[in-house]
């Protein structure tokens, strides 16, 4: 019976080798995790998959999966480089305000500042030039002045990258009704498509971001109550829009 018994425990498998083999299956796990974060992956799935796997090993040996796995915090990053990245906006306004001081030195040098006047507002750049050195009273026919006024402009409207351009033409409160024109609306309505027409001679300009409209006397700027007021309201405007947007921050 005794040599029996001891012949059987001589045929007992060693299972001591499961230990070590258990472990090293939890450290491939853990390897393929490790490696798994180092791709880019959405961190949020990679979170619920790392749970998943922790769940599952934690019951074996004691130690790995234990410990929490580092997750690269990337909120800080992103916040830095949307601190370093230009606002649109602001840069746009630099744009236009450059562009302001450009056409500016050109109504100074030319002695124009009667003439024509320039505004940056939360609506774009405008360059307000009065019919008084570009169309004859009652007429929509460019003058040579304006014609000097529309090239010199053409030049200055060319910009990287383009930007939407609308003209438009104002009059004052006196009643049109001549041979050509039955009203007002007519009349500043072709004063601002002739106008328009002669900066698009310069094929540098797109002519598709260009428009023209008129107002007749219906948008004044200052009341049409004196021969001097009246004076000021009758004008063609070209009003440089902005790419973005720039609303708050044009400074007052």
């Amino acid at each position: 019976m005794r040599k029996n018994k001891k012949k059987h425990d001589d045929h007992h498998v060693d299972e001591s080798w499961l230990l070590p083999y258990s472990d090293l299956l939890t450290l491939l796990v853990a390897l393929f995790i490790v490696l798994f974060a180092m791709s880019e992956i959405d961190t949020q799935k990679f979170k619920e998959m790392a749970s998943v796997f922790r769940t599952e090993f934690s019951s074996g040996s004691p130690g790995i999966m234990e410990q929490p796995i580092p997750v690269e915090d990337d909120s800080k990053e992103k916040e830095e480089n949307e601190e370093e990245k230009p606002d649109e906006g602001t840069t746009e306004v630099l744009n236009l305000q450059e562009l302001q001081e450009k056409i500016n030195n050109y109504i100074h040098e030319n002695n124009l500042t009667e003439s024509l006047a320039t505004q940056l507002s939360e609506e774009g750049l405008m360059i307000s030039i009065m019919n008084d050195v570009t169309f004859e009273p009652g007429s929509a026919d460019v003058n040579k002045d304006g014609k000097v006024i529309a090239k010199e402009i053409s030049q200055l409207l060319i910009t990287d990258p383009p930007h939407q351009v609308v003209i438009s033409g104002h009059t004052d409160d006196v009643p049109m009704n001549n041979a050509k024109f039955g009203s007002n609306w007519e009349l500043s309505v072709m004063r601002a498509v002739n106008f328009m027409t002669l900066i698009l001679d310069n094929k540098q300009l797109d002519p598709d971001k260009f428009s023209a409209k008129g107002y007749g006397e219906y948008k004044p700027i200052v009341p049409n109550n004196s021969t001097e007021n009246r004076s000021k309201n009758r004008r063609v405007e070209v009003l440089i829009l902005p790419n973005y947007d720039i609303a708050g921050k044009i400074e007052k």
